[in-house]
Protein backbone atom coordinates (compact mmCIF):
# COMPACT_ATOMS: atom_id res chain seq x y z
CA UNK A 1 0.00 0.00 0.00
CA UNK A 2 2.67 2.62 -1.09
CA UNK A 3 2.46 6.59 -1.20
CA UNK A 4 -0.16 7.37 -4.04
CA UNK A 5 -1.74 10.44 -3.45
CA UNK A 6 -1.95 13.94 -2.62
CA UNK A 7 -3.94 16.07 -0.14
CA UNK A 8 -5.70 19.68 -1.21
CA UNK A 9 -5.62 18.60 -4.70
CA UNK A 10 -3.43 20.07 -7.74
CA UNK A 11 -3.47 23.93 -7.52
CA UNK A 12 -5.68 26.45 -5.68
CA UNK A 13 -7.69 29.16 -6.22
CA UNK A 14 -4.31 31.31 -7.50
CA UNK A 15 -4.02 29.94 -11.10
CA UNK A 16 -3.27 26.91 -12.74
CA UNK A 17 -1.12 24.28 -10.45
CA UNK A 18 2.81 24.39 -11.40
CA UNK A 19 4.12 21.29 -13.38
CA UNK A 20 6.49 19.09 -12.08
CA UNK A 21 7.40 17.84 -15.44
CA UNK A 22 6.31 18.75 -19.23
CA UNK A 23 5.21 15.22 -19.60
CA UNK A 24 2.34 15.55 -16.86
CA UNK A 25 -1.09 13.99 -17.01
CA UNK A 26 -4.28 14.23 -15.60
CA UNK A 27 -5.37 14.76 -11.51
CA UNK A 28 -7.24 11.73 -10.23
CA UNK A 29 -11.16 12.03 -10.50
CA UNK A 30 -12.48 13.64 -7.33
CA UNK A 31 -14.58 10.83 -6.48
CA UNK A 32 -11.63 8.95 -6.63
CA UNK A 33 -9.34 11.00 -5.16
CA UNK A 34 -11.68 11.69 -2.06
CA UNK A 35 -12.09 8.09 -1.59
CA UNK A 36 -8.98 6.83 -2.18
CA UNK A 37 -6.06 9.17 -2.72
CA UNK A 38 -6.28 11.71 -0.61
CA UNK A 39 -4.66 10.13 2.49
CA UNK A 40 -1.39 9.54 0.88
CA UNK A 41 -0.30 12.99 0.43
CA UNK A 42 0.73 13.59 4.10
CA UNK A 43 4.37 12.65 5.05
CA UNK A 44 3.30 11.45 8.14
CA UNK A 45 1.49 8.44 5.79
CA UNK A 46 4.47 8.26 4.10
CA UNK A 47 6.66 8.28 6.98
CA UNK A 48 4.49 5.03 8.16
CA UNK A 49 5.04 3.36 5.46
CA UNK A 50 8.60 3.87 4.93
CA UNK A 51 9.79 2.62 8.09
CA UNK A 52 8.13 -0.80 7.68
CA UNK A 53 11.15 -2.09 7.04
CA UNK A 54 9.73 -5.38 5.75
CA UNK A 55 8.45 -3.32 3.10
CA UNK A 56 11.10 -1.04 2.15
CA UNK A 57 13.76 -3.32 3.00
CA UNK A 58 12.44 -5.74 0.41
CA UNK A 59 12.59 -3.30 -2.52
CA UNK A 60 15.36 -2.49 -1.70
CA UNK A 61 16.85 -5.69 -1.53
CA UNK A 62 15.04 -6.54 -5.00
CA UNK A 63 17.05 -3.54 -6.62
CA UNK A 64 20.62 -3.57 -4.50
CA UNK A 65 20.84 -7.52 -5.10
CA UNK A 66 19.87 -7.68 -9.23
CA UNK A 67 22.14 -3.99 -10.38
CA UNK A 68 23.37 -6.01 -13.30
CA UNK A 69 19.58 -6.19 -14.11
CA UNK A 70 19.32 -2.14 -13.77
CA UNK A 71 22.06 -1.03 -15.02
CA UNK A 72 21.95 0.91 -18.17
CA UNK A 73 17.83 0.49 -18.25
CA UNK A 74 14.90 2.56 -18.45
CA UNK A 75 12.83 1.94 -15.54
CA UNK A 76 8.87 3.12 -14.49
CA UNK A 77 7.76 3.45 -10.96
CA UNK A 78 4.06 3.95 -11.09
CA UNK A 79 2.60 5.46 -7.58
CA UNK A 80 5.97 6.77 -6.96
CA UNK A 81 4.80 8.15 -3.34
CA UNK A 82 7.69 9.91 -1.33
CA UNK A 83 10.07 8.54 -4.72
CA UNK A 84 11.74 6.01 -2.45
CA UNK A 85 11.58 2.85 -5.34
CA UNK A 86 12.53 5.43 -8.47
CA UNK A 87 15.79 6.56 -6.13
CA UNK A 88 16.30 2.49 -5.57
CA UNK A 89 16.71 1.72 -8.65
CA UNK A 90 18.71 4.99 -9.56
CA UNK A 91 21.06 3.68 -7.30
CA UNK A 92 21.20 0.46 -8.79
CA UNK A 93 22.23 1.98 -11.71
CA UNK A 94 19.41 2.62 -14.17
CA UNK A 95 19.86 4.88 -16.54
CA UNK A 96 16.23 6.59 -16.11
CA UNK A 97 13.46 6.24 -14.16
CA UNK A 98 10.40 8.23 -15.13
CA UNK A 99 8.65 8.40 -11.65
CA UNK A 100 4.77 8.59 -12.07
CA UNK A 101 2.67 10.04 -9.14
CA UNK A 102 -1.05 11.02 -9.15
CA UNK A 103 -1.02 14.05 -7.02
CA UNK A 104 0.52 16.34 -5.20
CA UNK A 105 3.16 14.17 -2.90
CA UNK A 106 5.10 14.57 -6.57
CA UNK A 107 6.35 18.08 -5.63
CA UNK A 108 7.90 16.50 -2.48
CA UNK A 109 8.96 13.17 -4.26
CA UNK A 110 11.49 15.60 -6.84
CA UNK A 111 12.63 17.63 -3.78
CA UNK A 112 14.16 14.29 -2.46
CA UNK A 113 15.33 13.20 -5.80
CA UNK A 114 16.62 16.72 -6.20
CA UNK A 115 18.46 16.37 -2.51
CA UNK A 116 20.06 12.44 -3.55
CA UNK A 117 21.92 14.83 -6.62
CA UNK A 118 19.57 12.14 -8.72
CA UNK A 119 18.11 15.09 -11.27
CA UNK A 120 19.55 13.81 -14.40
CA UNK A 121 18.43 10.32 -13.41
CA UNK A 122 14.69 10.28 -12.51
CA UNK A 123 11.88 12.19 -13.61
CA UNK A 124 9.14 12.65 -11.55
CA UNK A 125 5.66 13.05 -13.69
CA UNK A 126 2.48 14.24 -11.98
CA UNK A 127 -0.73 13.16 -13.10
CA UNK A 128 -2.63 9.47 -13.13
CA UNK A 129 -0.98 6.94 -15.15
CA UNK A 130 -3.62 6.03 -17.28
CA UNK A 131 -3.31 9.53 -18.37
CA UNK A 132 0.57 9.88 -18.99
CA UNK A 133 2.45 9.76 -21.90
CA UNK A 134 6.26 9.13 -21.64
CA UNK A 135 8.57 9.32 -24.61
CA UNK A 136 10.10 5.51 -24.46
CA UNK A 137 9.07 2.04 -23.86
CA UNK A 138 10.81 0.31 -20.50
CA UNK A 139 12.95 -2.62 -19.72
CA UNK A 140 11.35 -2.30 -15.89
CA UNK A 141 8.18 -1.43 -14.32
CA UNK A 142 8.30 -1.45 -10.52
CA UNK A 143 5.41 -0.28 -7.82
CA UNK A 144 4.26 -0.89 -4.38
CA UNK A 145 0.37 -1.25 -5.54
CA UNK A 146 -0.30 -3.74 -2.61
CA UNK A 147 -3.24 -2.84 -0.43
CA UNK A 148 -5.14 -5.14 2.81
CA UNK A 149 -5.65 -8.57 1.77
CA UNK A 150 -3.54 -8.09 -1.51
CA UNK A 151 -6.37 -6.74 -3.92
CA UNK A 152 -7.61 -3.92 -1.46
CA UNK A 153 -7.24 -0.49 -3.25
CA UNK A 154 -7.06 -1.77 -6.99
CA UNK A 155 -4.36 0.08 -7.64
CA UNK A 156 -3.04 -3.24 -9.60
CA UNK A 157 -5.14 -2.05 -12.40
CA UNK A 158 -2.91 1.09 -13.15
CA UNK A 159 0.13 -0.89 -13.20
CA UNK A 160 -1.52 -3.67 -15.61
CA UNK A 161 -2.12 -0.27 -17.48
CA UNK A 162 1.36 0.73 -17.63
CA UNK A 163 2.19 -2.65 -18.09
CA UNK A 164 0.63 -2.92 -21.56
CA UNK A 165 1.43 0.86 -22.83
CA UNK A 166 4.85 0.98 -22.20
CA UNK A 167 6.90 -2.34 -21.11
CA UNK A 168 9.16 -3.61 -23.59
CA UNK A 169 8.49 -7.45 -24.88
CA UNK A 170 10.22 -8.78 -22.22
CA UNK A 171 10.70 -6.35 -19.73
CA UNK A 172 10.01 -7.40 -16.15
CA UNK A 173 7.72 -6.24 -13.24
CA UNK A 174 9.05 -6.04 -9.55
CA UNK A 175 7.16 -7.53 -8.16
CA UNK A 176 6.79 -9.72 -10.54
CA UNK A 177 4.65 -12.53 -8.71
CA UNK A 178 2.05 -12.46 -6.25
CA UNK A 179 0.23 -14.83 -3.89
CA UNK A 180 -2.91 -14.72 -1.54
CA UNK A 181 -3.12 -17.37 1.89
CA UNK A 182 -5.66 -18.26 4.20
CA UNK A 183 -5.46 -20.19 7.56
CA UNK A 184 -7.30 -20.62 10.55
CA UNK A 185 -6.56 -18.80 13.85
CA UNK A 186 -7.43 -18.80 17.09
CA UNK A 187 -7.82 -15.21 18.75
CA UNK A 188 -9.61 -13.54 21.63
CA UNK A 189 -10.66 -10.99 19.80
CA UNK A 190 -13.53 -12.59 18.13
CA UNK A 191 -15.17 -12.96 21.48
CA UNK A 192 -14.38 -9.17 22.20
CA UNK A 193 -16.30 -8.46 19.04
CA UNK A 194 -19.30 -10.05 20.08
CA UNK A 195 -18.91 -8.93 23.57
CA UNK A 196 -18.53 -5.41 21.87
CA UNK A 197 -21.79 -5.97 20.14
CA UNK A 198 -23.79 -6.75 22.83
CA UNK A 199 -22.44 -3.54 24.73
CA UNK A 200 -23.25 -1.36 21.74
CA UNK A 201 -27.00 -3.21 21.99
CA UNK A 202 -26.95 -2.61 25.42
CA UNK A 203 -26.13 1.19 24.85
CA UNK A 204 -29.25 1.73 22.13
CA UNK A 205 -31.50 0.44 24.82
CA UNK A 206 -30.69 2.94 27.21
CA UNK A 207 -30.68 5.58 24.71
CA UNK A 208 -34.09 4.76 23.66
CA UNK A 209 -35.32 4.96 27.25
CA UNK A 210 -33.86 8.19 27.58
CA UNK A 211 -35.30 9.92 24.37
CA UNK A 212 -38.64 8.78 25.42
CA UNK A 213 -38.07 9.90 28.92
CA UNK A 214 -36.51 13.22 28.41
CA UNK A 215 -38.31 14.44 25.32
CA UNK A 216 -41.99 11.82 24.56
CA UNK A 217 -40.11 10.64 21.37
CA UNK A 218 -39.87 6.40 20.85
CA UNK A 219 -37.63 5.20 18.61
CA UNK A 220 -38.10 2.00 18.52
CA UNK A 221 -39.09 1.43 15.11
CA UNK A 222 -35.10 1.76 14.70
CA UNK A 223 -34.21 -0.53 16.84
CA UNK A 224 -33.87 -3.57 13.73
CA UNK A 225 -31.53 -1.53 11.61
CA UNK A 226 -29.76 0.04 14.26
CA UNK A 227 -29.10 -3.79 15.00
CA UNK A 228 -28.14 -4.77 11.58
CA UNK A 229 -25.68 -1.79 11.18
CA UNK A 230 -23.82 -2.97 14.36
CA UNK A 231 -24.07 -6.58 13.37
CA UNK A 232 -22.29 -5.45 10.03
CA UNK A 233 -19.29 -3.73 11.64
CA UNK A 234 -18.80 -6.23 14.45
CA UNK A 235 -19.40 -9.14 12.48
CA UNK A 236 -19.12 -8.54 8.71
CA UNK A 237 -16.48 -6.57 8.85
CA UNK A 238 -12.65 -7.38 8.28
CA UNK A 239 -10.12 -6.12 10.93
CA UNK A 240 -6.47 -5.29 10.62
CA UNK A 241 -4.80 -7.58 12.71
CA UNK A 242 -1.07 -8.31 14.10
CA UNK A 243 -1.38 -12.60 14.35
CA UNK A 244 0.80 -14.07 16.04
CA UNK A 245 2.02 -17.41 14.08
CA UNK A 246 1.05 -19.35 17.93
CA UNK A 247 -2.52 -18.11 16.49
CA UNK A 248 -2.39 -20.66 13.72
CA UNK A 249 -4.30 -23.69 14.23
CA UNK A 250 -4.36 -24.82 11.00
CA UNK A 251 -2.19 -25.36 7.62
CA UNK A 252 -2.48 -22.20 5.31
CA UNK A 253 -3.73 -22.65 1.64
CA UNK A 254 -2.30 -20.08 -1.30
CA UNK A 255 -5.71 -20.18 -2.71
CA UNK A 256 -4.48 -17.54 -5.39
CA UNK A 257 -1.63 -16.54 -7.30
CA UNK A 258 -0.66 -14.27 -9.84
CA UNK A 259 2.03 -13.79 -12.42
CA UNK A 260 1.79 -10.23 -13.30
CA UNK A 261 3.45 -10.47 -16.73
CA UNK A 262 0.07 -12.39 -17.99
CA UNK A 263 -2.89 -11.37 -16.21
CA UNK A 264 -5.00 -9.58 -17.84
CA UNK A 265 -7.11 -6.50 -16.72
CA UNK A 266 -10.55 -8.12 -17.49
CA UNK A 267 -9.41 -11.24 -15.04
CA UNK A 268 -8.38 -8.60 -12.47
CA UNK A 269 -11.32 -7.36 -12.25
CA UNK A 270 -13.61 -10.17 -12.67
CA UNK A 271 -14.70 -12.02 -9.10
CA UNK A 272 -12.29 -13.50 -8.03
CA UNK A 273 -13.28 -17.23 -7.18
CA UNK A 274 -11.25 -20.35 -5.78
CA UNK A 275 -11.62 -23.36 -3.43
CA UNK A 276 -9.24 -24.80 -0.73
CA UNK A 277 -8.99 -26.72 2.06
CA UNK A 278 -6.76 -26.53 4.95
CA UNK A 279 -6.29 -29.51 7.72
CA UNK A 280 -6.97 -28.28 11.08
CA UNK A 281 -3.55 -29.04 13.39
CA UNK A 282 -4.99 -28.56 16.93
CA UNK A 283 -8.70 -29.29 18.84
CA UNK A 284 -10.80 -26.81 19.98
CA UNK A 285 -12.66 -23.41 17.98
CA UNK A 286 -11.85 -21.95 15.23
CA UNK A 287 -12.49 -17.87 15.67
CA UNK A 288 -11.64 -17.03 12.26
CA UNK A 289 -9.83 -17.14 8.88
CA UNK A 290 -6.87 -15.29 8.20
CA UNK A 291 -6.13 -14.14 5.42
CA UNK A 292 -2.62 -12.40 4.10
CA UNK A 293 -0.38 -11.79 0.80
CA UNK A 294 3.43 -12.28 -0.61
CA UNK A 295 4.93 -10.78 -3.58
CA UNK A 296 8.05 -12.15 -5.59
CA UNK A 297 10.44 -10.40 -7.29
CA UNK A 298 11.64 -12.96 -9.80
CA UNK A 299 12.16 -10.32 -12.71
CA UNK A 300 10.83 -11.90 -16.48
CA UNK A 301 11.59 -14.78 -18.41
CA UNK A 302 13.97 -12.97 -20.39
CA UNK A 303 15.63 -10.78 -17.90
CA UNK A 304 15.36 -12.84 -14.57
CA UNK A 305 16.97 -11.64 -11.36
CA UNK A 306 20.13 -13.01 -10.28
CA UNK A 307 18.46 -13.09 -6.17
CA UNK A 308 14.90 -14.07 -5.44
CA UNK A 309 13.66 -11.44 -2.91
CA UNK A 310 10.29 -12.46 -1.34
CA UNK A 311 7.89 -10.04 0.50
CA UNK A 312 5.41 -12.07 2.98
CA UNK A 313 2.87 -10.39 5.25
CA UNK A 314 2.02 -13.75 7.00
CA UNK A 315 1.66 -14.48 10.57
CA UNK A 316 5.59 -13.50 12.04
CA UNK A 317 7.03 -13.26 15.59
CA UNK A 318 8.53 -10.27 15.11
CA UNK A 319 5.62 -8.08 14.29
CA UNK A 320 3.34 -7.83 11.32
CA UNK A 321 4.25 -5.37 8.33
CA UNK A 322 1.89 -2.65 7.71
CA UNK A 323 -0.69 -4.30 5.96
CA UNK A 324 -0.88 -6.75 9.05
CA UNK A 325 -3.29 -9.67 7.82
CA UNK A 326 -6.53 -9.56 7.81
CA UNK A 327 -8.84 -11.60 10.30
CA UNK A 328 -12.78 -12.79 9.04
CA UNK A 329 -14.41 -13.75 12.49
CA UNK A 330 -16.62 -16.67 12.59
CA UNK A 331 -19.70 -15.82 14.61
CA UNK A 332 -20.29 -18.22 15.90
CA UNK A 333 -16.55 -20.02 16.04
CA UNK A 334 -15.97 -23.30 14.04
CA UNK A 335 -15.74 -26.52 16.63
CA UNK A 336 -12.62 -28.68 15.10
CA UNK A 337 -10.56 -31.86 16.31
CA UNK A 338 -7.14 -32.37 15.42
CA UNK A 339 -7.15 -33.42 11.52
CA UNK A 340 -10.49 -32.15 10.64
CA UNK A 341 -10.18 -30.22 7.22
CA UNK A 342 -11.75 -27.27 6.67
CA UNK A 343 -13.12 -27.20 3.13
CA UNK A 344 -13.77 -23.48 1.53
CA UNK A 345 -14.97 -21.96 -1.36
CA UNK A 346 -13.70 -17.83 -1.64
CA UNK A 347 -15.72 -14.84 -3.73
CA UNK A 348 -13.96 -11.87 -3.53
CA UNK A 349 -15.97 -9.23 -5.53
CA UNK A 350 -15.19 -5.07 -5.98
CA UNK A 351 -18.21 -3.17 -4.21
CA UNK A 352 -20.68 -1.59 -6.50
CA UNK A 353 -20.27 1.90 -4.29
CA UNK A 354 -16.49 1.93 -4.46
CA UNK A 355 -14.52 -0.62 -6.75
CA UNK A 356 -11.56 0.11 -4.52
CA UNK A 357 -13.17 -2.05 -1.24
CA UNK A 358 -14.10 -5.47 -1.05
CA UNK A 359 -16.27 -8.13 -0.54
CA UNK A 360 -15.86 -11.29 1.03
CA UNK A 361 -17.92 -14.61 0.03
CA UNK A 362 -16.75 -17.59 2.59
CA UNK A 363 -18.31 -21.03 2.52
CA UNK A 364 -17.05 -23.29 5.24
CA UNK A 365 -17.38 -27.20 6.23
CA UNK A 366 -15.93 -29.37 7.93
CA UNK A 367 -15.50 -32.45 6.23
CA UNK A 368 -17.11 -35.54 7.31
CA UNK A 369 -19.74 -34.00 9.27
CA UNK A 370 -23.10 -33.23 8.99
CA UNK A 371 -24.69 -30.08 9.11
CA UNK A 372 -21.75 -28.07 9.19
CA UNK A 373 -22.15 -26.24 6.01
CA UNK A 374 -22.20 -22.12 6.89
CA UNK A 375 -21.56 -19.42 4.43
CA UNK A 376 -20.22 -16.19 6.23
CA UNK A 377 -20.25 -12.88 4.52
CA UNK A 378 -17.40 -9.74 4.83
CA UNK A 379 -16.68 -6.12 3.55
CA UNK A 380 -12.68 -5.29 3.63
CA UNK A 381 -13.06 -1.50 4.47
Amino acid sequence: MSGRGGAGGRGGPAGPPAKVSNLDGEAPDSTDFANYFCTYAYLYHQKDMLEDHKRTGAYYNACMQNRAQFAGKVVLDVGTGSGILAIFAAKAGARKVYAVEATDMAKFAKRLVTAQGLDGTVEVIQGVIESVDIPEKVDIIISEWMGYFLLRESMLDSVLVARDKFLKPGGALYPSHARMFMAPIRSNQCRQRHCDFQNSMEGWAEFLDEMKQYYGVTMDCLSDDYRQEQLDYFSKTAAWTDVHPSQVVGSAACFKAYDLHTVTLEELKAPLKASFQMRVLEDGPVDAFCGWFDTQFKGSEQNPTTTEVTLSTAPDPTGATHWGQQSFFLHPPVECAEGDVLSCDIEVVRRKDNQRLMDVLVRHRVEGRAGSDRTSAFHIE
